[in-house]
Parts: structure tokens; C-alpha cells; sequence
């Protein structure tokens, strides 16, 4: 009788003992899953800062465009005037004056406090900037400010810089950007952007139309999060944007953070949502962008 009891605690130990090696494994498992959910998120989140860099750089670039054709062909924005005028490519819901002294030009989009919807989001506030005209220089230097400026109810915070080259090496239009901007969710989520961006204007400049207009984008920044967590990017395949889509269609960017890393990916060149995220370890992951 006791040597079958002794056998029955000794098979009660192999199960607890079994039992604990199972729960560590599982909260290990669940650790591990929790890990990437939480870089994969802040990624997400960089990626929508993405979208916000984007359609910015594309509103401003349109805006500027169009305002210096009209004004060499109609006289808008001439010395000395404060007149309103439509960019084409620009919805009618968003509101655009200008103010011209001498060769200075100020020139503000007023999306309302309503909003104004564009390539489906709703945007709110002001964008601001100003320029010095100059028809003969190789570069312009374009700055503007972002006033009570909210993109699909995110509080976006900027005062920044485009240079404009009137052609590069390739012989193309290229803006420079500096990416400085600040975006808090509305959860009270709060993430910090410093880098620069080249954006080349490889197809659809001089067509008159801004919308036929595809962007190859190249660059380095770094994200960092309320939470003290810094990203660096570093652009692998140039990002190419096409301005009737909302996301990149096709290009990569390399990520890293403290014991943590990967390659962020838009895919072959459809205009979807979907992405991956590679990591460091062969993980991979599907993103899909808001």
C-alpha cells in the first residue's frame, strides 16, 4: 500500500511539474504575442503619420503650383492684392487666399471647422505658408504652419519646411521636407517626428493636372512615443506615391528600436490598405492601415 501511494505522489509531480512547464510556455507565448502587438502598433502608428506627411506634402505642393500658374496667367496673388482663388485638384469645401507683397506670398487653405473631406479624410484647420517668388531661382524655399489643424480627429502640430529644386540630377522636380511634426490621437496617444524626406516628381509634372502626379520618395527619420520609445526609418525601396491613392502603393523602409527591428513593407504597387511587417527574426506580420 505505500509503495502505490509513493507511485501515485510520484505521477501527481510529473503532472504538476508538467502543468507548470505548460503555463510558462503559454505565458510565454502570450508575452511573446503581447510584444508584437505593441511594436506592430507603434508602427501602425508611424504609419499613419505617413499618411498625414503625405497628403500635407501633396495639399501644400498643389496649392503652391497652382497659385504661381495663376498668377502668371490671371494675375491672382499680383503685388499687392488679397484675393481668394480655386486650385482645381483641391476641393471647393476648402477656402484659398492669398496675400502678395512685392515678391512675398502668404497663402492660407481654411478647411473650416466643419472639415473638408480629401481622398477620404476629413481634415480641419488652417494651413498656412509663404514663399518669396522667384521665377529665375533653381530653389524655393516654402514654410508653413499648421493652425488648429486636425486630420480624421487627430490633433496635428507642425511648423515646418518644404525646398523646392526645380530639377535634380534625374532632371525631375524634388521637394526636400523637413518631417517635424507632432500627432496626438484621441486617446491622448502623442508621437514626435524629426527627419527629412525627398520626394521626386517622377510622372505627370507639366500635365496641368495635379492628380495624374506619382511621387518616388526616399529619407530618414525617427518616431518617438509618449512612452519614451524611439523609431529610427531608414528608406530600403523608394516609396512610391501616386496622389490618387491614400497610401503608398509600393516601396519599404527598414525599422529599429531597442530589442526590436524589422522591414516595413506597401507591397508590388496596388492602392490598398495592406502591408507587412517583417521582423528581425523572419516574423512576419500583416499591417492593415487606417
Amino acid at each position: 500500500m505505500e509503495k502505490i501511494n509513493v507511485i501515485k505522489k510520484g505521477i501527481l509531480s510529473l503532472f504538476a511539474l508538467g502543468f507548470v512547464f505548460t503555463s510558462c510556455s503559454n505565458n510565454e507565448e502570450i508575452s511573446e504575442t503581447e510584444d508584437l502587438t505593441q511594436d506592430t502598433t507603434e508602427v501602425k502608428r508611424s504609419a499613419e503619420i505617413d499618411q498625414i506627411d503625405n497628403i500635407l506634402g501633396d495639399i501644400v505642393i498643389d496649392a503652391y503650383e497652382e497659385q504661381e500658374y495663376t498668377a502668371d496667367r490671371s494675375g491672382v496673388g499680383a503685388e499687392g492684392s488679397n484675393d481668394a482663388f480655386y486650385a482645381k485638384d483641391i476641393p471647393e469645401c476648402v477656402t484659398i487666399t492669398v496675400i502678395a507683397q512685392q515678391n512675398y506670398r502668404e497663402v492660407t487653405l481654411d478647411f473650416g471647422t466643419e472639415g473638408c473631406v480629401i481622398n477620404g479624410h476629413l481634415i480641419k484647420g488652417q494651413i498656412v505658408f509663404d514663399y518669396t517668388r522667384d521665377t529665375e531661382a533653381q530653389q524655393i524655399m516654402i514654410n508653413y504652419n499648421l493652425i488648429d489643424f486636425y486630420f480624421d480627429a487627430k490633433n496635428v502640430v507642425a511648423n515646418r519646411s518644404i525646398l523646392k529644386e526645380l530639377s535634380n540630377e534625374n532632371g525631375n522636380p524634388q521637394f526636400t521636407h523637413d518631417l517635424s511634426i507632432t500627432v496626438i490621437w484621441p486617446n491622448g496617444v502623442q508621437a514626435s517626428r524629426e527627419g527629412t524626406r525627398i520626394r521626386e516628381w517622377i510622372e505627370g509634372f507639366g500635365s496641368g493636372f495635379f492628380s495624374d502626379n506619382v511621387f518616388e520618395i526616399t529619407g530618414d527619420w525617427s518616431a518617438t512615443f509618449v512612452n519614451g520609445n524611439t523609431h529610427t526609418y531608414e528608406v530600403l525601396e523608394p516609396l512610391r506615391r501616386e496622389v490618387v491613392c491614400a497610401y503608398f502603393v509600393s516601396g519599404s523602409f527598414d525599422v529599429q528600436r531597442t530589442n526590436f527591428g524589422g522591414i516595413f513593407d506597401f507591397g508590388e504597387g496596388n492602392c490598398d490598405n495592406q502591408a507587412t511587417f517583417t521582423f528581425n527574426n523572419g516574423t512576419e506580420v500583416p499591417i492593415i492601415l487606417n
